[in-house]
């Protein structure tokens, strides 16, 4: 019996560390020995001290710290009304702000260059096409509901008290914000920019699409060097300069969230209502920056002629001389591969979890940090690395469809473990001891008291991690596939580089066909998903 406990607890803890080593920590280790051998050592050090590069990282960080700034002030005024205010249809406004967050890159992509289009100004004189204006637009709309979710939660717990004494004492609103409310905000403000800045950083699709061929990010040119000049040398450099850029950035998030948490002891308030002005003014600016790319996104994919149809989505089923499949065969492709990857990171979220919530410490935090790294990794990076690595016997998965799926279900897994882990830390240990008392083997526990209980983290989990690979573009864009199993963002992306109205509507109808797929597995993250949860008594 001893044996087979020890064994149980051997599996749980090797396969997840098997499967992560192979398919995560080989593939960096190959870019690091690419771009550091003793023969290309300096090549790497010419290429760091380049014009180019500089031109580049100049870029990639003046672009992501605009972004950023453009974000945090014109998310600021929806945090502040989340946070201070309640009124009728407040769960959907926070839930309508998050919808942008989750969408793929390609479909934001695609909203803008449809409201390029629709307004006129995707070419001329005026054009917002292919410049840094559309770029940042796009990343405002990708990260507004960080802002409002990170600093409105945190602003909506904060003890109102202090403000109200210092009213009483007759200092202006003005003075109470400079002098009281923001200097408490400031970590949650810090926290809040980390995160997106990180996400502009290591941003790739809305780059690719939106900013034109004259502009390259750090992420966009691993791209171009891999894939379109095969100059792996290149690649592997930038590579590791990403790596580097975004650990650092990784530590001064942690640095900054454990701040946010322990700065103040939160309390819950009545909120006053919101006047009418406030909601409106946040509604109509909401409404610019997100409903409007969506809503005209929708208009363009049914747009035929002069009038309205449903020929571009009946379209989907034909396949175009530019694209080796149709549209409906890479979205029943994309759905296969997100299965696969959801099924993958829950087993594989699963058994890491349980390990490390029930397994010995010292195992347990190796684990934890090990399987959470994936997450601090952009997905181009990780299929770059991928490319490289994978590629020879007995790992060689070039011609292999499962490649795909395993790389959205590394960027899935962490999603998994941050969901089911916490709610295995919250079993009462009350019940696991009365059922042991009552006779029930460890086995047994796990079976009726654990596993049902955790099934609906874990469900939650694959949802996510079937959210990611549904839209993934990053990874996919690196790895070798066969032209039948092309997924449904990567036909999207060659879509939206032909020329034609006939391919334009097509991939906007696929775009909303994404967009809708994406949002119904948000909603049944939200509660509509493992509304119950049970425990057997039957043991």
């Amino acid at each position: 019996m001893n044996f087979r406990k020890r064994y149980v607890w051997a599996f749980l803890f090797f396969v997840p560390v098997l499967f992560v080593g192979v398919f995560f920590y080989w593939p960096l280790v190959k870019i690091f020995s690419h771009a550091l051998d003793g023969e290309r050592i300096n090549d790497f050090w010419s290429f760091l001290l380049s014009k180019s590069f500089r031109q580049i990282a100049w870029f990639t960080i003046w672009q992501a710290l605009l972004s950023t700034f453009c974000t945090m002030i014109l998310a600021f005024p929806s945090a502040y009304l989340v946070a201070r205010f309640s009124f009728k249809g407040k769960k959907l406004f926070q839930a309508l702000t998050t919808i942008p967050f989750v969408l793929p890159t390609v479909v934001a992509a695609s909203a803008f260059m449809a409201l390029f289009q629709r307004f006129g100004i995707d070419h001329g004189a005026f054009r917002l096409h292919h410049t840094v204006w559309a770029l940042l637009l796009a990343h405002i709309f990708f990260n507004l509901a960080i802002v409002i979710r990170t600093v409105g939660s945190f602003w909506a717990g904060l003890n109102p008290e202090v403000e109200e004494q210092a009213k009483l004492l007759g200092a202006t609103p003005s003075h109470i914000f400079r002098k009281i409310t923001f200097p408490r905000l400031v970590p949650a403000l810090a926290a809040a920019a980390s995160v997106v800045f990180v996400f502009c950083l290591t941003s790739f699709g809305v780059v690719l699409l939106l900013s034109g061929p004259t502009r390259a990010t750090i992420e966009t040119e691993i791209w171009r060097q891999a894939v379109w000049r095969g100059d792996i040398s290149v690649a592997s450099v930038l590579a590791v300069v990403q790596l580097g850029a975004v650990m650092v950035m990784v530590l001064v998030m942690n640095f900054l969230q454990k701040r946010q948490a322990v700065v103040e002891n939160k309390v819950q308030s009545t909120r006053e209502r919101a006047s009418k002005k406030v909601l409106v003014g946040n509604i109509v600016l909401l409404g610019i920056l997100i409903g409007l790319p969506i809503v005209i996104l929708v208009e363009r994919a049914i747009g035929v002629g002069d009038g309205y149809s449903f020929q571009n989505f009946l379209a989907m089923a034909d396949r175009v001389s530019l694209v080796p499949l149709s549209s409906l065969v890479a979205l029943k492709n994309s759905l296969l591969f997100a299965l696969v990857a959801a099924v993958l990171a829950a087993l594989l979220g699963g058994m890491a979890s349980f390990f490390i919530v029930h397994g010995t410490r010292r195992f347990s935090n190796f684990l934890d940090f090990g399987m959470m790294l994936p997450l601090g990794v952009s997905a181009v990076v990780l299929g770059f690395g991928m490319l490289i690595s994978l590629d020879s016997p007995p790992l060689d998965l070039r011609s292999s469809w499962i490649l795909i799926p395993i790389a959205h279900a590394l960027l899935g897994i962490p999603f998994v473990m941050r969901t089911v882990v916490p709610t295995l830390r919250r079993i009462d240990p009350s019940l696991r001891e009365s059922a042991s008392l009552l006779g029930a083997s460890p086995s047994k526990v796990t079976k009726y008291i654990d596993f049902p209980i955790a099934f609906r983290a874990l469900g939650v989990g694959a949802a996510f991690a079937f959210a990611i690979s549904i839209g993934e573009f990053g990874a996919t864009s690196f790895l070798p596939r066969s032209p039948d199993r092309m997924t449904a963002p990567l036909v999207l992306f060659r879509l939206l580089g032909a020329p034609g109205e006939a391919l334009r509507g097509q991939a906007m109808a696929l775009a909303v066909t994404l967009m809708v797929i994406t949002a119904m597995t948000v909603i049944l993250i939200e509660g509509s998903l493992f509304k119950k949860e049970t425990i057997r008594s039957d043991f």
